[in-house]
C-alpha cells in the first residue's frame, strides 16, 4: 500500500431508528439520497445482533486517499458490526492495540500499533466483525489510493476474493460504506437523576 496525505475530510451521516421513518420498503434515510432500509432489513435478519434488529446506520464516503486512523467502535455498541462496501473496494486493517507496557518513553512521537493482518472489502460485499475481531483489535483504513498485493501482502481472505490476486494492483475509487450495527437501550441520565 503506498500511503498518501489527505487534506478532506470524510463525509458521513449517522442515524438510528428514531430517524429512520417507516416506507413502503422499510426504513430510509431521512434526507438523503441513500435508501438504507432494504440493506438493514437484510442485515437484521442474519440475527447478528442477538436476535435483535439493526438499529444503527453509518453511511461514509471515501474518496481516493482517505483513510480512517485505527480505532475500536467501544462499549456503546453491541459487540458485532456489519459493513456494506458501494463503490470502490479497500482494505481493512485490523491491528493489536497498543499496551502500557510497550510504550518505549524515549521514543517520539509514538509509534502506532502494529498491524495484525488485512481484508480486502469488495465492492457490493459484506463484512461482519465479531468476536476477538471485534472486542480485541483495532480497524482502520490506510489512507491510500493503491493497494499493491503481493505473495506476501495478500489480505487474511483472499480465497473468497476474486481481485485479491498476488501482483494486483487495486485502484481505489469514490467508496460508500454502510455501517450497520445495534445500540443496546440504555437509561436516560434524568431517570438515574431522578431519585
Amino acid at each position: 500500500m503506498s500511503p498518501t496525505s489527505s487534506p478532506r475530510k470524510r463525509k458521513n451521516i449517522c442515524f438510528d431508528r428514531s430517524s429512520m421513518p417507516q416506507s413502503q420498503s422499510g426504513r430510509s434515510c431521512q434526507g438523503g439520497s441513500y435508501r438504507t432500509g432494504r440493506y438493514v432489513d437484510k442485515v437484521s435478519d442474519l440475527s447478528l445482533f442477538g436476535g435483535l434488529p439493526a438499529n444503527h446506520v453509518l453511511v461514509n464516503q471515501y474518496l481516493p486517499g482517505e483513510g480512517i486512523m485505527p480505532h475500536e467502535d467501544g462499549p456503546l455498541y453491541y459487540p458485532t458490526v456489519s459493513t456494506i462496501s458501494l463503490g470502490s473496494h479497500t482494505m481493512l486493517d485490523l491491528y493489536k492495540p497498543r499496551q502500557p507496557e510497550d510504550d518505549d518513553h524515549t521514543e517520539q512521537p509514538r509509534p502506532p500499533p502494529r498491524r495484525v493482518t488485512s481484508l480486502l472489502l469488495e465492492p457490493r460485499s459484506l463484512l461482519v466483525l465479531r468476536g476477538t475481531a471485534y472486542t480485541r483489535l483495532l480497524h482502520g483504513i490506510a489512507a491510500a489510493q493503491v493497494d499493491q498485493l503481493d505473495t506476501a501482502s495478500l489480505p487474511l481472505n483472499a480465497a473468497a476474493c476474486q481481485s485479491a490476486q498476488p501482483g494486483a494492483c487495486l485502484v481505489r475509487g469514490t467508496r460508500i460504506s454502510l455501517t450497520i450495527r445495534r445500540v443496546p437501550r440504555v437509561l436516560r441520565a434524568g431517570l438515574l437523576l431522578s431519585k
